[in-house]
């Protein structure tokens, strides 16, 4: 799989001749310096890229020629989403940013209730329902976002850099929650740039230049 992006006359590889295989419930890191193609790939197993060539299959379905609208609803149903910065919408609630995806899905509203109450008890939210994302600390928003991530009951979770804004604490907690939802059997697929956050992954991939260099399957420092 190659992502090309063309620099005024020039083409730039993100990705060169990349190929990976990542097995159900499998815990994974992807490591290397900026600018080696980390995003990028993570872009494209997340459906917010496509590749220049070949072809991405989530859970043995080609993904590469779905409409702009399909790959939306893979997005939406098969895959969660842990950035850095959490992109949680200010002016909502931190239950009402939990129960965005569910209104989109068209859930019945008594459903989305139950799933919102119960997904943020779950993660110690209980009494932060209500609150907006500049009342919530770091660890909390990111507790929220990870909550709005796994409200649709994903296979697989992308989680970019998501202890980078966080205190040791807090990424702490952060990663443990991570690693729980791992353990009950959803893919989990980490980028950092932590090598002691990335050596707790059962596989870690190393990458330089567009290209995966290191490809290793090890026990997890836990």
């Amino acid at each position: 799989m190659d992502r090309v992006f063309r620099v005024g006359e020039e083409e730039v590889y993100a990705l060169r001749d990349v190929s990976l295989n990542l097995d159900h419930g499998e815990y994974t890191s992807v490591m290397g310096p900026s600018g080696s193609g980390k995003s990028t790939l993570l872009n494209i197993l997340g459906l917010l890229d496509r590749p220049t060539k070949g072809t991405y299959q989530l859970e043995n379905d080609d993904t590469t020629s779905l409409s702009d609208e399909d790959q939306a609803l893979v997005r939406r149903d098969r895959i969660g989403f842990v950035f850095q910065f959490f992109h949680l919408i200010p002016r909502l609630t931190a239950a009402e940013n939990v129960e965005l995806p569910l209104i989109l899905a068209g859930i019945d509203p008594k459903e989305r209730k139950t799933r919102v109450t119960q997904a943020l008890a779950v993660l110690g939210l209980k009494d932060r329902a209500r609150h907006r994302p500049d009342q919530l600390s770091g660890g909390q928003r990111q507790r929220v976002a990870i909550a709005r991530a796994t409200i649709m009951r994903p296979s697989i979770i992308l989680a970019d850099e998501p202890t980078g804004n966080l205190d040791r604490h807090s990424g702490g907690d952060v990663i443990e929650i991570l690693e729980n939802l791992n353990k009950s059997g959803i893919s989990l697929v980490i980028v950092t740039h932590d090598p002691a956050l990335g050596e707790r992954a059962r596989r870690n991939i190393i990458m330089t230049d567009g290209r995966i260099i290191s490809d290793k399957t090890r026990d997890p420092v836990l």
